[in-house]
């Protein structure tokens, strides 16, 4: 499973060198020669009837199996005693960078195998929930996210109908009894903030909702939160909240961020060009806040040869910058894949794991005190078989 591991983390590795090598030293016009696609956009096949009802449509399908990537954990990182009684939906980011098409193909191994490495740097500190449900999803490339092409909306478009339709199976085969943690980043938050407003705003769903985690991408706190159903959160044990967060090395240059933020509209249809988007320590689990190094409980650090990865404790500060964006000071060395400008976009989850994994488990049990509903009793997450699939991706 370690080579399983390397060679999906190589393959992510050239191809994101070579964006940012593209996005470094080419103008805006190149880099969308290089990632926009140049053929005309076809929607993708509808899915069946019930399509994410078949589990091979999942990554991570509720309590996990053997090999499920979501249930990866790092050295330093243990099993926690008994499962978090929560159910986490977790949206995925970008793993297509081909301009050969507009959407993946959803069984496509090699757009997999990246997601997979994703999935466990980004979703692993949700891990210690009950049920973690990722499922596999036909993303719009990326060069979407840099034109104004009608052909890239339209992708971006085809990804979130089977984002909706993947949570909507989710919503219905999900432990009723347990609170539901959202998860999104990058492209995955994109389709969470319009997914939150389809079905959660406004709906009964929302007070079942602990925390979204809506990370990678800006939430707008003039055009998006007002609809996305939950307030920002505003304090550690604050539940039925939002978090958000991007990160940046100093000196910083997020000028490509703020292309994307002005390129799209905010959920309420408008630009969003010069409003001030959310910003979550989440060092502190609190809005605009700054914390020191020494509280950070531990970074992951991916090994030399990608083979694996280590927490490391006290490694990075965090605070929120006036202009909405999470400086880390000069920021650690976290292997090639820091893209221009000092973006640490790829490390937003990684760079604060034993804090977010510290926090979710903090607001779930927030929500059960808050709602009156006690957590139901669970089996251990230490069981038999939930040693043998961690084991299994350790070695």
């Amino acid at each position: 499973m370690a080579r399983k591991f390397l060679y999906a983390v190589a393959l992510l590795v050239v191809v994101v060198i070579a964006g940012m090598m593209g996005l470094r030293f080419w103008a805006n016009e190149l880099s969308q020669f290089a990632f926009v696609p140049a053929k005309v956009f076809h929607a993708p096949a509808p899915l069946v009837p019930n399509a994410y009802a078949n589990p091979s449509l999942w990554f991570s399908h509720g309590a996990g199996t053997a090999g499920d990537p979501a249930r990866w954990l790092p050295r330093g990182a243990d099993a926690p005693d008994h499962a978090l009684p929560a159910a986490v939906f977790f949206i995925h980011p970008t793993s297509l960078f081909e301009r050969t098409r507009w959407n993946a193909d959803i069984h496509d191994a090699t757009t997999n195998a990246r997601a997979e490495t994703f999935v466990r740097g980004l979703a692993s500190p949700f891990n210690a929930a009950a049920e973690v449900w990722v499922p596999r999803y036909r993303q719009a490339t990326f060069g979407a996210f840099l034109t104004d092409h009608p052909a890239g909306h339209k992708a971006l478009d085809a990804a979130y109908g089977d984002v909706l339709a993947g949570f909507d199976a989710f919503v219905a085969g999900a432990d009723p009894r347990l609170p539901i943690v959202l998860v999104g980043h990058s492209q995955g938050a994109f389709h969470l903030m319009r997914l939150m407003q389809e079905r959660v705003a406004g709906r009964p769903l929302a007070s079942r909702i602990a925390a979204a985690y809506v990370v990678g991408w800006p939430v707008s706190l003039t055009h998006d939160l007002p609809h996305m159903g939950l307030p920002a959160c505003t304090a550690p044990d604050h539940s039925g909240c939002i978090l958000s967060w991007q990160s940046f090395g100093e000196p910083a240059d997020p000028r490509m961020v703020m292309d994307a933020y002005t390129r799209f509209a905010g959920l309420d249809g408008r630009n969003r060009k010069g409003t001030p988007f959310l910003c979550t320590n989440p060092i502190t689990g609190r809005p605009g806040d700054a914390a020191t190094a020494q509280a950070n409980l531990g970074t992951l650090v991916p090994d030399a040869n990608f083979s694996g990865a280590a927490l490391v404790p006290g490694m990075v500060s965090a605070r929120c910058a006036p202009n909405g964006f999470l400086m880390i000071g000069s920021g650690p060395q976290m292997g090639p894949l820091v893209l221009p400008g000092n973006n640490y976009h790829v490390y937003d989850i990684p760079l604060f794991w034993g804090n977010v994994r510290a926090d979710v488990a903090r607001r779930v049990g927030a929500w059960h005190t808050q709602s009156g509903h006690p957590a139901p009793k669970l089996a251990s997450a230490k069981s038999a078989a939930g040693k043998a699939w961690w084991r299994l991706w350790q070695s």
